[in-house]
């Protein structure tokens, strides 16, 4: 698949850059407002979609008097990050923006700088897409640790650098957003990673944006028993495990030292 173009053509160029922001939530009361208004102070005044994975606290109450435009998911399931963010692309494709950010919605220091950092390099036409990485705790982030990316090296050894394969913090332009969307993302917490083997494997150009520390309120759920990530854990080892055997790679295991 070719890349798309290196730059905004030039009627695009003429006027304002058009950005949508989407918050994937489920029980994110105590931190969707903030999130909010962060991201509404934003340079590129992006619309804000908050996709709600049936929050039974007042998620959706409180993402609605923030001034974001409110999102079902599709489907009634968990773990369902990945049928939130695909019901938010669908939304946000038919307001016909430049580009898509995808932003978690439990983040405690997100800033305007962040999202303007991640936005900048697609908008000025570098990169198809942007993702973020950061400095976190040390018992956060197990399953990039020991899953996704030993894995990746295994397999995908030319995405093994990036320091956070499974970063929540992506934007990228609407259209690599859409081509993505084509193929069949995962449901579930693998849909993470598949974007970013799938978006490398079709020439793509993306670059991690380095933001500083991460602080977000869902590593307190497990910073003591990391045996709360074996679902994720398990979700991403089989999409890397299926896209490896897609794009013939599961023999990579027989040249790798035991």
């Amino acid at each position: 698949m070719s890349r798309t173009s290196s730059a905004l053509n030039s009627t695009e160029a003429s006027k304002p850059p058009k950005v949508v922001v989407i918050f994937p939530a489920k029980n994110e009361a105590a931190t969707i407002k903030p999130c909010i208004e962060t991201a509404k102070q934003s340079k590129y005044k992006p619309t804000i979609l908050v996709v709600d994975g049936y929050s039974t606290d007042k998620t959706r109450e409180i993402a609605s008097e923030s001034g974001a435009e409110i999102i079902i998911s599709s489907k009634r399931i968990h773990p369902g990050k990945g049928a939130a963010m695909k019901s938010g692309l669908q939304a946000a494709f038919a307001k016909e923006p430049d580009v898509i950010v995808f932003l978690d919605a439990d983040l405690k220091n997100l800033t305007t700088e962040w999202l303007d950092k991640l936005i900048d390099p697609v908008i000025d036409g570098r990169y198809d897409m942007a993702r973020a990485s950061y400095l976190r705790a040390p018992r956060d982030a197990g399953v990039t640790k020991l899953v996704a990316k030993p894995l990746l090296y295994v397999f995908f050894p030319e995405i093994g650098h990036f320091d956070q394969p499974l970063t929540g913090e992506v934007a990228a332009k609407t259209d690599v957003w859409k081509a993505l969307l084509e193929d069949a993302p995962p449901d579930g917490w693998g849909i993470d990673v598949w974007f970013l083997i799938e978006t490398e494997m079709r020439g793509y150009r993306i670059i991690e944006v380095f933001l500083g520390t991460k602080d977000h309120a869902s590593f307190s759920n497990y910073a003591d028993d990391l045996s709360k990530l074996s679902k994720m854990g398990e979700q991403v080892a089989i999409a890397i495990i299926r896209e490896a055997i897609k794009y013939e790679r599961i023999d990579n295991v027989k040249a790798t030292s035991p």
